[in-house]
């Protein structure tokens, strides 16, 4: 019998107005099958349609070319001899490419388990032979649409990762400040140990980030009177580092120009101020002159050792600590208003004997509201027991003996809000 006339492209029944527009790149396309004639059928279809195709009768050469070309869609004969289609289409999936490739199986084949087979091995769809037009033409545009979706997902990804890399870049920069800063604030407390000659100061400040919010410190006013503070700022990060580092620079120098704890008399000479006071006008600094958002918790206490006095105030901080030399410990403070919240808030001083052999512990609240595994806080339970168990120890160990305290009944050493804490300690007299 002889064989029917190949189709001229008039015949096709599927119109010119079906071929790809010139403004598109033409996909490529990779026709593997044995039969000559079966090849230059298909391929004189997908010319016609617009797209660049190229022929290869064994699997084998057929790996070969997707190995060095972007090939966009396969159409493959499924039998084949040598390597068959199903396990060319194995090995197609198995190769490294920058983007999808279509496949379609061209199969006589119609049992549903070797469509699973075939499915399985990677295809994404099947012609049965022979070949409709109608229905070939119906399987590529299916199989642009999907390479048309991952290549927009392919192009949102690549948009996403030099998002994400530029995001990280500006993390890491960030980062190095913040490192950076921390040094800065931990400059704040350069001297963890500062021996005043007749009493010593010891002081902790442990951020729960890069930078943190607390600040501790000390200044001595004259040979009988030293002055310590602790400051917890609202807040975490990089604001409540600068408020902190904005306080010190109130709290310190010797002179009533840069240290807000000192005033003038009525005759103008410079004299300390007494603690309700200086919590009274850091609450209008806050209020009338910085005017942010952050408010922060205080004590600040002035020990006298010619009065054998200690003079505090506490404004919404946690209650100070007092070691007497027989080794009782005391709940000190009178309560007292955050510092930055109420405009016109009073505050009261507590007097307190205080002599050779006394000590006073100030902590912030990263100690007291730290969670335990029950549920319950540190709290100023769990702070006296710590103290009592660790009061024979100097002040700077005293402060490190809190934190392993704290990290061992908590269970955890990345603490959930800064740890600050100070000791004036008031040597005994021998």
């Amino acid at each position: 019998m002889r064989a029917s006339p190949l189709p001229k492209p008039t015949d096709s029944p599927i119109r010119q107005a079906d071929a790809l527009p010139d403004t598109i790149v033409a996909r490529h396309v990779l026709v593997v099958d044995d039969s000559r004639a079966q090849r230059h059928i298909l391929s004189m279809q997908l010319r016609r349609w617009g797209y660049r195709v190229t022929e290869t009768e064994t699997a084998l050469a057929a790996l070969a070319i997707c190995a060095e070309t972007d090939i966009d869609i396969v159409i493959s004969d499924w039998m084949m001899p040598g390597m068959d289609g199903l396990e060319f289409c194995k090995q197609f999936r198995g190769m490294a490419r920058d983007s999808y490739g279509y496949f379609v199986l061209l199969t006589s084949k119609s049992e549903k388990t070797e469509i699973a087979d075939g499915l399985e091995a990677g295809a994404d769809d099947f012609l049965t032979k022979p070949v409709s037009s109608n229905e070939l033409r119906a399987r590529l545009r299916a199989g642009e649409r999907m390479l048309a979706m991952q290549a927009e997902l392919l192009s949102k990804n690549r948009v996403i990762a030099s998002t994400l890399s530029e995001l990280q870049d500006l993390y890491d920069s960030l980062d190095r400040d913040l490192i950076e800063a921390r040094k800065l604030q931990q400059t704040l407390v350069r001297d963890r140990d500062r021996d005043h000659g007749w009493a010593q100061v010891s002081l902790l400040l442990r951020n729960s980030g890069r930078v943190g919010g607390d600040l501790v410190g000390s200044f001595q006013v004259d040979d009988r009177r030293i002055a310590v503070y602790s400051i917890d700022v609202s807040g975490h990060g990089v604001a409540s580092a600068m408020m902190t580092a904005r306080l010190a620079g109130f709290l310190t120098g010797s002179s009533a120009d840069q240290n807000l704890a000192y005033g003038r008399d009525l005759v103008g000479r410079q004299i300390l101020l007494p603690p309700e006071v200086v919590a009274e006008k850091f609450n209008r600094l806050m209020l009338e002159e910085i005017q942010a958002e952050q408010y922060f918790t205080m004590v600040f206490a002035v020990v006298d050792r010619q009065l054998g006095r200690l003079s505090l105030v506490q404004a919404g901080h946690p209650h100070p600590m007092l070691i007497r030399q027989s080794g009782e410990v005391e709940r000190l403070g009178l309560g007292g208003l955050p510092i930055g919240l109420i405009p016109g808030a009073r505050y009261d001083r507590q007097d307190i004997a205080f002599g050779p052999g006394d000590r006073l512990v100030l902590v912030s609240d990263g100690f007291t509201e730290c969670p335990l595994p029950d549920g319950a806080d540190f709290g100023e339970e769990g702070l006296t027991e710590s103290l009592l168990a660790s009061a024979h120890l100097s002040g700077g160990a005293l402060l490190e003996a809190l934190v392993w305290d704290l990290s061992r009944q908590s269970g955890i050493d990345a603490f959930p809000d800064d740890l600050s804490g100070l000791v004036l300690d008031l040597p005994a007299k021998e």
